[in-house]
């Protein structure tokens, strides 16, 4: 009976793939940490398990190269022909000798995409897939002996058919004009999660166990690969990004010669969501495995490391949906400057270029993570930028917003950055006192009105000779507008006085100071 089922199935035909990159750098430097997730979770509280829900669409487009059982099986699907797409046995019903073989044959067999665009079509076919693809996912994490390499070629070739399509993806930024409102939107679920899931446990389980062979692996996940999976992180699916990001991750730690051409990629991805588009749903996951890479960065930091933190990490503070990844980008360049503690100056420069004019929202977001890099700032780097820095702190203190201002007037409560300013007073008081002064003059907000009276006191008990010499240069420079007010002033009025006089000529007027 057995022998009978296996003859109905086709013979699986060769295919050749191209798998090098042209001009990608094969170096491999710096360890990486494991990302806090288990291989085999399942984070959206869906068992892999569960029965198929009924799904509703879906968009699929297979691999390049594929063998004749996909399209003859697919051929008699079109054409309503499906007593070719029946149950293999069991891996428990075959002998050991035999297992390999029918692995095998389940993958192609797992190769065959249904349409979910339907919830009643095909469902005996798609139940099967179910369970073969649980099978298969079984048959990785209980292998006790070597992938082969044909085992790792039809595997890659069955996930690549499965789920690299086209996402289609509509970004989260682009839905509404404030992304932060984002949060109240409902993403958008593939219908063919079911069987996606299962096959992304399939390649998690794979790329993880100690049976994949990097050196024979690295052949077919190349990458050609690569590439398409970081295409996959715009899919608007969160489950889906959930498992790229774990995916990812696993592949930059086990494949050591793909490291730089990640990096790489993710900075090309950068650069485009940032100067281009400004669309993109998955920025922080993306960010989420770069913060485990920069925390594995050996010292001291490589010039390539450096570049990147310049041209892709600082640059991502400019699109409006900040927000739905700065909490991830904050520790990424945080990292970088614990790391090195001299790039404190070009991160603060380099914040203070991307600075918000008119969104009050993303300040205080600027001014949370300026205190984050303030506090592992070391003095000579804070002395290089204190001038620019606290003339924007200033223009903080002065903002109408009282969240603006309040959380400026906050960073006083670090300790590191009181010390900080403290020894630093004689430049940092004469360019924040106007703005203290005319906030205890007269801010709307009480809270900011008596934080800002704290802060006057903390300086008067610190110097209070630097103290009054700023007082005295205040009020010299209150003196001077009011002078500068006044001489406007009188102009306009004697323009005014000088039209009404010529208001029935057609002479021109002109005034001379």
């Amino acid at each position: 009976m057995l022998k009978h089922i296996l003859s109905k199935l086709p013979k699986k035909s060769k295919s050749v793939r191209n798998r090098e990159f042209a001009g990608a750098s094969t170096a491999s430097d710096d360890a990486s940490t494991s990302l806090n997730s288990d291989v085999g979770s399942n984070r959206w509280g869906n068992p892999i398990n569960a029965s198929i829900s009924a799904p509703s669409s879906a968009s699929n487009i297979g691999y390049n190269k594929v063998d004749k059982f996909r399209i003859g099986v697919n051929s008699k699907l079109n054409g309503n022909s499906i007593a070719a797409y029946e149950a293999l046995p069991r891996f428990r019903d075959v002998p050991s000798s035999e297992k390999q073989n029918l692995f095998i044959k389940k993958l192609n067999m797992c190769c065959v995409i249904f349409d979910f665009s339907d919830a009643t079509k095909n469902l005996k076919e798609k139940e099967i897939k179910r369970e073969a693809l649980l099978e298969l996912v079984d048959y990785v994490t209980s292998a006790n002996e070597k992938f082969t390499e044909t085992v790792m070629e039809e595997a890659v070739k069955m996930v690549s058919a499965n789920i690299f399509r086209a996402v289609n993806p509509q970004s989260r930024e682009n839905k509404v004009l404030e992304a932060y409102d984002l949060e109240e939107e409902e993403p958008l679920m593939d219908p063919a999660w079911p069987h996606l899931q299962i096959v992304y446990e399939f390649l998690l389980r794979f790329v993880a166990s100690t049976e994949t062979d990097a050196k024979l692996a690295k052949k077919y996940i190349d990458h050609s690969f690569v590439l398409k999976l970081l295409d996959l992180f715009d899919s608007e699916d969160p489950r889906e990004r959930e498992y790229l990001k774990t995916i990812l991750h696993r592949v930059y730690g086990k494949f050591m010669v793909h490291r730089p051409f990640i990096r790489k990629a993710i900075n090309n991805i950068f650069c485009h969501f940032v100067f281009e588009t400004e669309k993109h749903n998955g920025a922080s996951e993306l960010l989420e495995i770069l913060g485990s890479i920069i925390n594995g960065f050996a010292l001291p930091l490589k010039e390539e490391h450096k570049l990147f933190l310049v041209r892709a990490l600082i640059p991502l503070h400019k699109p409006r949906g900040l927000a739905m990844y700065h909490q991830q980008l904050s520790y990424c360049i945080t990292q970088f400057v614990e790391k090195d503690c001299k790039l404190a100056d070009t991160v603060i420069r380099g914040l203070l270029k991307c600075w918000p004019i008119t969104n009050s929202s993303k300040e205080v977001m600027f001014l949370n993570e300026l205190e984050e890099l303030l506090e592992a700032t070391q003095p000579p780097e804070f002395q290089r930028c204190r001038v620019p820095l606290f003339q924007q702190i200033a223009r903080c203190l002065n903002s109408l917003h009282f969240q603006v201002a309040e959380r400026a007037l906050f960073l006083w409560n670090n300790d590191h950055i009181d010390n900080l300013i403290k020894q630093n007073r004689d430049v940092i008081l004469p360019i924040i006192f106007p703005a203290l002064e005319r906030n205890a003059r007269g801010h709307w907000n009480q809270a900011v009105h008596s934080l800002t009276l704290n802060i006057r006191k903390l300086f008067f008990d610190l110097d209070p000779e630097l103290f009054k010499e700023c007082m005295l240069k205040f009020q010299e420079d209150e003196l001077k507008e009011e002078e500068v007010k006044a001489r406007r002033d009188a102009t306009w009025k004697r323009l005014e006085e000088i039209a009404s006089k010529k208001v029935a000529s057609n002479e021109a007027v002109l005034l001379y100071h």
